[in-house]
């Protein structure tokens, strides 16, 4: 039995709100703008300048067939319907209520933007850091001080067996001029060409058929023409279906994806080192249990672990120290609440049915949404939005009807703008600074684009 079509709202269009333009925010416009049955018209509203949210600022700059992604985003924007709206932050440039008289529904988001912690001792010390701070470094967000990393050290230690702790040992491991025909900011390059990282140590709580990364994104480390990449054999000597195995459940498509990565790990274990300038060494079954150091870093204290009866992790008392003078998590993103928007605190996402948002008594918030990561938590790959938007979406067409006849008429977006004193930047805008990146690369002959870091360099070229 298939649901009812929407009515069409009558009054004119629906004006619906988009917090946020990474993935999830771009494809819920275009679910919206897709469709026929409801006629609308969509702000996509970002605090920075710059749209497309972890497809720019979260997938490493060597990755350049998955930024390929940003092309298809790019034409969503440029919608008739859509309209992109940067330089404006929800709940400090405009509240829920300034929307409520703007739009007839707001679509929340915002993903999932911190690090998870560890949870350690000395996990605060200098030295020791979010990988999502490294990632945004050598991404270019303008939120980033260029002096925040100088990599003055020989050993690194990153917690975490998911894309992003692959994607932050392999940038580590990379020469600058491997990384030169990328977009990676150029004062970044030149910082990752002085590194003196010789070292890098990749830790991973569970065992290689429990690690969270994809099969490309070992073979992208495993293939470094740099460094040797150091696998234990006796760590991935084993028969994946005697391991949580047989006729489980959980031989599904992850399990077969973790054989996969079983399969690339013992070949690669197997052939010998080539004794290459840098070494990425990849350890199984070892959770930090301390980080070392008086007043900064200097080692990470590691607990060997094992899976008890039950299949929990459990650590077996048998310690070692591995000298390091950087540590940087991976181990997970949490959302972070929005202000006037509920919230879960123990799954950091905004709870939700069918992408309705729900109050703490379990009612719908009328008018609220929500997509990606900051609804579902932080799984899945950038693919995944595009079907968990569309999800939303059809709720929110649901409602249509109810949301339009109810609302008073909106007014317009640039007038509640205008009266806060709010300034902000258009498609125009992102246009300039896209302009500005092709020709710094034709300047530097690095590619099709080098990213302008900083907001000074933002403003400089927007004209603010």
């Amino acid at each position: 039995m298939t649901s009812p079509e929407p009515e069409q709202p009558t009054g004119g269009p629906l004006r619906v709100a988009v917090i946020g333009s990474g993935p999830a925010g771009v494809y819920a416009a275009d679910a919206l703008t897709r469709q026929r049955r409801v006629p609308v018209r969509v702000d996509v509203i970002d605090r920075l300048p710059t749209p497309y949210g972890l497809v720019r600022y979260g997938v490493a700059p060597d990755h350049i067939k998955i930024k390929g992604v940003a092309r298809a985003l790019r034409r969503v924007l440029e919608h008739p319907d859509v309209r992109f709206v940067g330089g404006v932050e929800f709940g400090t440039d405009l509240t829920r209520a300034d929307l409520a008289r703007t739009h007839h529904a707001v679509v929340y988001a915002t993903g999932a933007s911190v690090d998870r912690r560890m949870d350690v001792p000395g996990e605060d010390l200098p030295g020791s850091v979010a990988a999502t701070d490294f990632v945004n470094w050598y991404c270019g967000h303008p939120d980033t001080e260029l002096e925040r990393f100088v990599l003055d050290t020989e050993d690194v230690v990153v917690v975490g067996a998911g894309n992003v702790a692959l994607d932050v040992a392999r940038i580590l491991a990379k020469t600058a001029d491997e990384l030169r025909h990328t977009d990676i900011p150029q004062p970044v390059l030149e910082t990752l060409a002085a590194s003196r990282v010789r070292t890098v140590h990749l830790l991973a709580r569970r065992g290689p058929l429990q690690a969270k990364f994809t099969a490309p994104e070992l073979r992208d480390l495993l293939a470094l023409p740099g460094a040797d990449v150091v696998v234990d054999p006796r760590q991935v000597d084993i028969d994946p279906t005697a391991v949580g195995g047989g006729a489980t459940p959980e031989l599904g498509e992850v399990a077969r994806a973790a054989r996969t990565n079983l399969k690339l790990l013992r070949e690669h274990a197997s052939r010998e080192r080539r004794g290459l300038p840098r070494t990425v060494r990849m350890h199984f079954w070892a959770r930090p249990k301390e980080v070392l150091g008086q007043d900064r870093v200097n080692g990470v204290r590691v607990e060997s672990t094992r899976l008890d009866a039950d299949g929990r992790l459990t650590g077996t008392g048998e310690t070692t120290d591995i000298p390091a003078g950087m540590v940087l998590r991976s181990v997970g993103y949490a959302g972070v609440p929005l202000p006037g928007v509920p919230f879960d605190p123990r799954g950091r996402t905004v709870p939700q049915e069918g992408g309705r948002v729900m109050d703490a008594d379990g009612e719908v918030v009328r008018g609220d949404y929500v997509a990606g990561w900051i609804k579902r938590g932080a799984t899945g790959v950038i693919g995944t939005n595009k079907s968990d938007a569309a999800a939303t979406v059809r709720s929110l067409l649901e409602d249509a009807e109810e949301l339009c006849s109810t609302a008073p008429a909106p007014v317009s977006l640039e007038e509640v703008l205008d009266e806060r004193g709010i300034a902000h930047s258009d498609y125009e805008d992102w246009l300039r600074i896209d302009t500005a990146e092709a020709d710094q690369a034709m300047e530097l002959d690095r590619g099709e684009r080098v990213k302008l870091h900083g907001w000074e360099a933002y403003r400089r070229v927007i004209g603010e």
